[in-house]
């Protein structure tokens, strides 16, 4: 138990020392946003760059598949329905399933397509289908973004592939994720589906906090050269939902590991209200309130989940064999 403790406090400490990088001078300080938002009060819980334009990469799908999810819940389209593949559908770049001109995909391989593979022939096929061609969909798009209360978004695409005119901003897509939950809840669900077959092949989630986080059910990764690496997550414990979003990470663990503080320092900080007791200081530097922590601010923040024995035998700077 003793050992357990200790390398789960070792790896928090790593995770920590991230984060003081990433507070002091981040090297993607000028693509970089964040903004954590609980959804049961409204309430924003932390907000970094969060209304500054960026690039919203693969992100852009959530919006096409909230598009799909207007279309069904209308009954413009049904989850059985071949939508077919056109010869610029299937020109687009990967990420992308590698569809065929002429064949077809069903709109429920469609959205688990989106939300797995990321596949930009896919977002084409689908905008195809609901716009006639894919920049009246962007057009289309915009104008449901601006209905939503997205001041500051514009698509130029479905797929999210980098386009300069194309942007977003961390707030907007805290926005988003709470549409698609208040709006389509019972679509909901395809944002935690974690494999997807087709074609005798088999495509894992490209979001790794799936299964690894708890709460975790959603919902979207992106990438591009220009826009880094993009998360829009969202988890539920104990009655709570947060929605967090990164945009601009260097890689995509250190995006995972800093979205997952995020998430931690939500719920932290939820708990500790809950308490009527202050956040932790974890939580505080995960958001950014202490400025520049110093190694003793980081090695309080893990001492703070260690029970006495643990810490003595870090305090010691010996650890067990």
């Amino acid at each position: 138990m003793l050992n357990q403790q200790f390398l789960k406090s070792v790896r928090r400490i790593s995770l920590a020392a991230g984060l003081l990088a990433c507070t002091a001078a981040p090297a993607w300080a000028d693509k970089f946003a964040s903004y954590v938002i609980d959804l049961d009060s409204d309430r924003v819980l932390h907000s970094r760059n969060a209304d500054d334009a960026r690039y919203p990469a693969s992100l852009t799908k959530v919006m096409t598949l909230y598009m799909v999810f207007d279309a069904l819940k209308a009954g413009e389209l049904m989850l059985s329905d071949k939508l077919t593949v056109t010869s610029y559908a299937a020109s687009q770049p990967p990420s992308k399933l590698a569809l065929k001109p002429g064949s077809t995909i069903s709109v429920e391989d469609a959205i688990n397509a989106l939300v797995t593979k990321s596949a930009n022939d896919v977002a084409v096929v689908i905008a195809e289908r609901l716009g006639g061609s894919e920049s009246r969909f962007a057009a289309l798009m915009t104008a449901k973004a601006r209905q939503l209360g997205l001041k500051n978004t514009r698509f130029k695409n479905a797929s999210g592939l980098h386009d300069p005119r194309q942007s977003s901003t961390a707030h907007d897509l805290a926005l988003l994720g709470e549409a698609i939950m208040v709006n389509h809840a019972e679509y909901y669900d395809y944002f935690s589906t974690r494999q997807f077959d087709w074609a005798d092949r088999s495509y894992k989630n490209h979001n790794k906090l799936l299964g690894e986080v708890r709460g975790v059910d959603g919902i979207k990764t992106g990438y591009t050269r220009a826009s880094g690496f993009n998360l829009l997550a969202s988890a539920e414990r104990d009655g709570h939902r947060v929605i967090a979003v990164m945009m601009g990470g260097s890689s995509s663990r250190s995006r995972n590991e800093h979205v997952e503080n995020l998430l931690e320092a939500a719920f932290e900080t939820l708990d500790a209200e809950a308490a009527d007791s202050k956040p932790t200081l974890r939580a505080r530097i995960a958001f950014g309130d202490i400025e520049a922590p110093t190694t003793a601010d980081l090695n309080a923040a893990q001492l703070d989940d260690l029970d006495e024995d643990t810490a003595e035998i870090i305090d010691q700077g010996s650890g067990p064999e």
